[in-house]
């Protein structure tokens, strides 16, 4: 990292960013941000570098990417041999991933849906659908 450029305080990384100052704390704990220079006085000094980095980060975890996934896209976007083919390979797992998400989501929406609709919403509880959905033994969903 270049002196010159390393100018960004943490607090005006996290701003830019949108991030809290304890996540890039926690981002460079777990290998994710390489470790700033440090200013004479001991603060942390970043440059554009770090922001795109955040960014980045920032954007796959928004698309459901997990840390370790991240960290592996990090590595495969600095391969110009295999990287892209690499990072459609992992966006496509990503994917899969998150239809099988929605496919269990609909399945307990439904199942939910079809218990509101037989309940009455008065009388005992015993008589209540989803109280006794939610005490049964077996899921109803």
């Amino acid at each position: 990292m270049n002196t010159a450029q390393a100018s960004l305080t943490i607090g005006a990384v996290a701003k830019r960013v949108g991030v809290a100052i304890d996540t890039i704390r926690y981002y460079e704990r777990e290998g994710l941000l390489p470790e700033p220079l440090r200013r004479a006085s001991g603060y942390r000094s970043y440059d554009e570098g770090a922001v795109r980095q955040l960014r980045f980060i920032r954007r796959a975890k928004d698309l459901g990417f997990t840390l370790e996934e991240i960290r592996d896209l990090l590595a495969l976007s600095a391969d110009r041999h295999r990287g892209v083919k690499a990072v459609k390979q992992r966006a496509q797992q990503r994917l899969a991933v998150i239809d099988e998400r929605i496919a269990e989501l609909t399945r307990v929406r439904d199942g939910l849906e079809q218990m509101i609709e037989a309940c009455p919403g008065h009388g005992s509880p015993e008589q209540c659908p989803i109280l006794r959905a939610l005490v049964a033994d077996e899921s109803p969903l």
